[in-house]
């Protein structure tokens, strides 16, 4: 709903919480000026953290009471009598022009203050595990790594592999990474389920189709201000990591293993040469992972409502199907079939992720398929 089409009551509402933002942001500011908040890490980066998510919406508000000044003053102009013709036309375009630039700015703060996927700019863990089809399986596993890789690169999106573990052939059992930049992930909010793939097998010599499956998992990322951890609540082993070798990747105890005691949440992190970045790594998937635990926890008292939307959510469901003789995607929670699936598995899922927001596939932010 526009700002224009509130009623008084809702539009003074809305005015004033906004007013409330832009004094909480010079409020912050005053805070973060203040030696005692400089002693103290945690509070410093909590206040700069909110700070930064409020600091568009205050400058809205410091350029619409300006432009609302404007307004006064050119409605003010417009009824001088003296005015001749000329004069007045030009106050007249000038404050049309005005009250279109109010619009605008009230409508980017409506969008800031309400936002319909509040989530949607956060970084994102995606975990990429084979399922049933056994060698097959972890080759579309592999692939929709890189397809997923290569779409994160076209969105301007950076990726950081936090674990992998390979198959013999090229492919992999399990995948985790990392998607950091912002909207990464309202990019793949509607990739989570099950993805099924059909086609022939390079070790297929009868030349028979076979249908394998991988399930993915979408997660936003939960920062520390988010979800607390105490470290006595931690068990850190470290080993040599495993994997192509070179010079010191086997041979020196960099890879991480963190155990949640109070939750036996387990992650491992061994893509990096150092200790140090590998346990920061799994410290940032350790959070999310509880904080997922959490979430579907609250979740199971809407998931008959889920239910009635597109898709269930479920991971046992089988969103999408990979026909790789037809060269077609199918998205089954919204029945639309796309016949170039090779651009899409080099990253192309642009019309894809535009046709799922249209269709509403989605409940409170929470698209359907996820989860």
């Amino acid at each position: 709903m526009s700002s224009d089409a509130m009623d008084n009551r809702q539009r003074e509402g809305w005015l004033a919480q906004w007013e409330a933002v832009a004094h909480r942001h010079a409020d912050l500011t005053h805070q973060l000026a203040d030696p005692t908040v400089l002693r103290q890490p945690s509070v410093m980066m909590a206040l700069n953290k909110e700070r930064t998510e409020i600091e568009e919406a205050s400058q809205l508000f410091s350029d619409h009471q300006r432009l609302l000044q404007e307004i006064v003053n050119t409605e003010s102009m417009l009824n001088d009598p003296q005015m001749d013709a000329e004069l007045r036309s030009l106050a007249a375009a000038e404050l049309t022009g005005l009250h279109e630039k109010r619009q605008g700015v009230e409508a980017r703060a409506l969008a800031l203050l309400y936002p319909e996927n509040a989530e949607d700019d956060k970084n994102s863990f995606i975990e990429i595990r084979a399922g049933t089809g056994g060698e097959e399986a972890g080759l579309f596993a592999g692939e929709l790594v890189r397809m997923y890789a290569r779409y994160a690169e076209k969105q301007g999106l950076r990726v950081q592999m936090i674990d992998v573990n390979e198959t013999g052939i090229g492919g992999i059992k399990e995948a985790i990474f990392l998607v950091e930049g912002k909207g990464a992930f309202g990019a793949f909010r509607y990739e989570s389920g099950v993805h099924r793939v059909q086609r022939v097998p390079t070790t297929e010599a009868s030349g028979r189709i076979h249908t394998s499956t991988a399930t993915v998992a979408v997660m936003p990322e939960v920062e520390e201000v988010d979800v607390r951890i105490d470290p006595k609540d931690l068990r850190v082993d470290t080993f040599c990591s495993s994997g192509a070798g070179g010079q010191s990747v086997n041979t020196t105890y960099s890879a991480v293993r963190l155990t949640h005691l109070p939750t036996g949440v387990v992650v491992t992190c061994q893509d990096e040469r150092s200790q140090l970045k590998n346990r920061e790594k799994a410290m940032r998937t350790l959070r999310t992972r509880i904080a997922e635990a959490e979430r579907e926890k609250q979740e199971v008292s809407i998931a008959e409502h889920r239910r009635s939307q597109v898709g269930t959510g479920e991971r046992s469901e089988k969103i999408r199907t990979y026909n790789y003789p037809q060269n077609r995607l199918t998205d089954h929670r919204i029945g639309l079939s796309l016949h170039k699936l090779d651009a899409i598995l080099n990253g192309e899922l642009q019309e894809l992720v535009k046709a799922l927001k249209e269709a509403g596939a989605g409940e409170n932010g929470a698209a359907n398929g996820i989860r």
